[in-house]
């Protein structure tokens, strides 16, 4: 059996997990997948969150994602990722850089299998904080800059693709050579609040071939996640797993414990349990009757008619689904073009879910009491610190007519 197969019917263990830690976060970005702003009274305690790191252990899951919210807020962060890291669980967390000062970039440099991912969704700070909030362009480029002097090697600027931010991809090349960091680029998914800002900020379809062509030109010195499989319909496959990986090979863990298939599906129909039922996360990862299914073989659905199927799979579930498409048909941002004709041919009864899970603030505090960031890119904003520191051809035959990075590197090889 090839390696691809034995992810397609999933592992015994992830290969590796996202975990939100808190739904609490200093900022309130338009796209936040998770919706994240007030922290959730029920999020795991300490001890908790200590023995799902345990169980990960002993699992052998290899690394954990730490997300959020903004992960470095939540008091016992430091603790926990000390804790994970003496347990033999490498941590890879995502911030957007409020709390990594000086003293906290020189203790990262000092310790073993720990990576660090600054959120920065514009090159320069008038794209960046028209999406991220006012000063966080600024709050990103002073915690690499922190990164950098205490000689912490390659951190990652993760950036979410969006119809403002396609033209600087050698932009961000460049501040990621500027920081001897590297640049992983993810794409932008209609779930959380994203769901509210999709239609505006997704990359039109001639950006989609922009970005393919300079994939296929810089993808071997950049971190895509297995995000931009749906591209692979324009020909070359991209570097990386190249299929959804949900409940296969990955999988999320949220601060209150609920575990879905997706850390972009947050909906009651990709929950698949709790860390804190009998049996924990491991009778969850092996025993759920949502993993159990998504694990059997999958018949790709009216996609199969398409020839280049086995190069895109169909794209990814949560853009299916949260914009309100069946989930064995064409991507949303199907390259080919059938993506969107099935959005076209929506009407007033398709269900467009929403997320479960919203933790926004209804005054969040880096809009600096202005109503929502805005994102019609005409002026720029005010430069306020932050508060606390599209197809070229069609295949042969429409499918509607037929109706998932790098390992973590010690401290001593970043020296």
């Amino acid at each position: 059996m090839k390696l691809v197969e034995h992810f397609q019917y999933g592992l015994n263990s992830p290969i590796c997990l996202t975990w939100e830690l808190t739904y609490a976060c200093n900022l309130a970005c338009v796209h936040c997948l998770s919706s994240s702003g007030r922290r959730d009274p029920r999020e795991l305690s300490t001890a908790e969150a200590k023995h799902v790191v345990d169980e990960l252990q002993r699992m052998q899951v290899f690394y954990i994602n730490i997300g959020g919210g903004e992960p470095t807020v939540r008091p016992d962060f430091w603790e926990l990722l000390d804790y994970s890291i003496d347990h033999q669980v490498g941590v890879k967390f995502s911030t957007n850089g409020i709390k990594l000062d000086k003293q906290r970039a020189a203790q990262l440099a000092r310790t073993d299998y720990v990576d660090v991912q600054i959120s920065l969704d514009g090159a320069t700070a008038e794209i960046n904080d028209h999406v991220r909030g006012p000063g966080s362009y600024a709050t990103a480029m002073r915690a690499l800059e922190n990164l950098a002097e205490a000689g912490f090697g390659q951190p990652k600027i993760s950036v979410v693709m969006t119809r403002q931010n396609v033209d600087q991809l050698d932009e961000f090349a460049a501040i990621a050579a500027k920081f001897d960091a590297q640049l992983r680029i993810t794409r932008l998914r209609p779930s959380g609040r994203g769901a509210d800002v999709w239609d505006e900020l997704h990359p039109t379809a001639a950006q989609q071939r922009q970005l393919y062509d300079w994939l296929v030109s810089h993808g071997d010195q950049v971190l895509t996640g297995d995000s931009f499989f749906h591209l692979s319909a324009y020909g070359e496959a991209l570097p990386g797993l190249n299929l959804c990986g949900a409940g296969r090979v990955v999988c999320l863990i949220d601060p209150v414990g609920d575990v879905y298939a997706c850390p972009f599906a947050i909906h009651e129909n990709f929950l698949a349990g709790n860390v804190r039922d009998e049996g924990g996360f491991q009778r969850v990862w092996q025993h759920s009757e949502l993993f159990t299914e998504l694990r059997r073989p999958q018949t790709g659905g009216a996609c199969r008619s398409c020839g280049f199927y086995d190069s895109c799979q169909g794209g990814c579930m949560a853009a299916k689904f949260f914009t309100g498409l069946p989930l064995d048909g064409p991507d949303p941002e199907c390259v080919r073009g059938f993506g969107e004709q099935a959005l076209a041919a929506r009407d007033g009864s398709t269900a467009i879910p929403k997320s479960d899970v919203d933790h926004s603030r209804s005054a969040p505090r880096n809009s600096r009491g202005r109503g929502p960031v805005p994102l019609t890119l005409t002026t720029r904003p005010d430069s306020a610190p932050l508060d606390g520191a599209r197809p070229d051809r069609a295949c042969d035959a429409s499918p509607l007519a037929v109706g998932a990075d790098s390992p973590l590197t010690p401290a001593s090889a970043r020296a």
